[in-house]
């Protein structure tokens, strides 16, 4: 009966726990789903109380199933660019405005808009040479979510103590203790990240801002021990007492480690509710054409590249949903009944606008060339091979954000579980995946090595294993290419047709 790392993995679809061995072997774990409440002025909101009382009820059977008091180290990752408001002790004072939520958007364009690509050039100059990025002005990121409380939910601001992301969040609840990092930072842009080692909030981007940052919790390193559960945690989950909680850790770091992806140019693409592609690099860079960019990464002397698409294995649960809620697995063999190019059928996967590699939030989804003969069969495999091309055209864009060719990938999430699903990527990005077992976990896999090098004292890079993978090799499919590069002129047709109905629409 050894010791046992718990991690939690809170994505917006709601959160995994796992409890993972020191190899990194996930033992058992729970997927719970969590509701997002949106509304037509731009709210999208959870229960921060929901996931702590899924979270707990979870550990605590796990603990209960397998040994309490086996689990010495947890770690938190998930979601990031949203905020929770939270009082003195940790509690929310209010519920947590996801990365979807662009209510703040108005606030944000009177902050930083203009009329470079509707930016204030001084300003988002500032911004890109000391951070790297850039706040939305779509409001879609934490300064946009704050902006929006403090002028629209005064009542609310004055009952809170901090505005942490949801990892930080959860890390609170565990430890009592406010914290953050760089990293769980990262979607602020307020540090100053050419310095990694500099714990502080920057004060010259706090003020093009007009932002108190009193509300921000501290900055600590990335990794470090937060402090140990609470006794209450102790008793209600399980745990030992002096059980340590490390730093919570966004999902694009997780990701990296659990992938084993964690050396410069080790590439990995998750296809989660979102998706990206991302791989460590030594340097900051950023093109703010392509919201492509490096952020904090791993240590204090490396980065991750970042970018996001806003519907990734989203979109398969889209359509599973409007078929009568059929299984994935039933879904994705349909689909491989179609032949390669859904017998011509094409989907625009972007169901909540997109972010890279082109940035615009109202445009939306499709169908295309459709006709009587096109079948359930050739819509699946229409959403699977969108997605797939849409993840190829921003993959294109950071092949030259790094300057190399990038092979293999390392393909994880739950939209990877699908074999099929695998070799459409393979195909569209004509590069050899390595798709990591059990890709759902993966994740959660990776905040556990993180807690695991902080209990055991050992490096990280020491505890990082290459896991093992299912390889699927590209066989070369030209129709693929056609479909990859049509993708550009359709979103700015998209994008002109939106602009379009919005002027009609004011006029009227």
């Amino acid at each position: 009966m050894s010791d046992l790392c718990l991690a939690i993995d809170l994505g917006t679809g709601g959160p995994k726990v796992a409890l993972v061995d020191p190899q990194g072997i996930v033992l058992d774990y729970e997927v719970h789903r969590v509701a997002t409440t949106l509304s037509d002025n731009g709210a999208a909101t959870q229960d921060a109380s929901e996931w702590w009382e899924l979270i707990s009820a979870a550990a605590a059977r796990l603990t209960t199933t397998h040994g309490r008091g086996r689990v010495v180290g947890i770690a938190v990752t998930g979601q990031y660019a949203s905020t929770v408001p939270v009082d003195a002790n940790g509690e929310p004072t209010g519920p947590c405005l996801t990365w979807l939520d662009t209510r703040g958007g108005p606030h944000s364009r009177r902050a930083f808009g203009g009329p470079i690509q509707g930016y204030n050039p001084r300003k988002v100059l500032r911004f890109i040479r000391v951070n790297g990025g850039a706040p939305s002005t779509a409001g879609a990121d934490p300064i946009g979510q704050i902006l929006y409380l403090t002028h629209e939910e005064p009542e609310l601001v004055a009952r809170t103590r901090w505005f942490l992301e949801p990892v930080d969040y959860l890390t609170m609840r565990l430890t009592g203790v406010a914290s953050a990092t760089h990293a769980s930072r990262l979607a602020l842009w307020m540090t100053d990240n050419r310095d990694l080692t500099r714990l502080a909030y920057d004060e010259g981007l706090l003020a093009l801002a007009d932002f108190d940052a009193t509300k921000l919790p501290p900055l600590i390193s990335f990794g470090d021990v937060v402090g140990t559960v609470t006794d209450v945690v102790a008793n209600e989950w399980g745990v030992a007492p002096h059980t340590v909680v490390v730093t919570g850790i966004p999902d694009l770091h997780a990701a990296a480690i659990g992938a084993g992806a964690t050396a410069p140019y080790a590439t990995h693409l998750a296809l989660s509710t979102t998706s990206w592609v991302s791989c460590p690099v030594r340097e900051k860079k950023t093109d703010p054409a392509h919201s492509i960019a490096t952020v904090p990464g791993l240590s204090n002397d490396s980065y991750l590249v970042i970018n996001n698409q806003e519907t990734g294995a989203a979109a398969l649960d889209w359509i599973r949903r409007l078929l009568g809620d059929e299984p994935f697995t039933s879904l994705t063999a349909l689909a491989a009944t179609s032949p390669p190019g859904a017998n011509g059928v094409r989907f625009r996967p972007w169901l909540a606008g997109e972010r890279s590699p082109a940035d615009n939030k109202a445009v939306r989804a499709g169908f295309s060339n459709l006709s009587l003969s096109s079948d359930t069969a050739d819509l699946v495999r229409a959403v699977l091979e969108g997605v797939a091309a849409n993840s190829a055209w921003l993959f294109g864009h950071v092949e030259r954000f790094v300057g190399r060719r990038l092979e293999p990938v390392r393909l994880l999430g739950g939209g990877a579980q699908s074999d099929e699903w695998a070799q459409i990527f393979a195909d569209v990005l004509e590069r050899r995946i390595e798709r990591v077992d059990e890709p759902l976990v993966a994740q959660v896999r990776g905040a556990a090595l993180l807690a695991w090098s902080r209990v055991l004292a050992r490096p990280l890079e020491e505890l990082v294993t290459s896991p093992p993978v299912s390889v699927f090799e590209p066989t070369g499919r030209d129709l693929y290419r056609e479909l990859v590069a049509e993708l550009p002129r359709l979103f700015r047709e998209e994008g002109r047709a939106r602009r379009r109905t919005k002027r009609a629409t004011q006029s009227t």
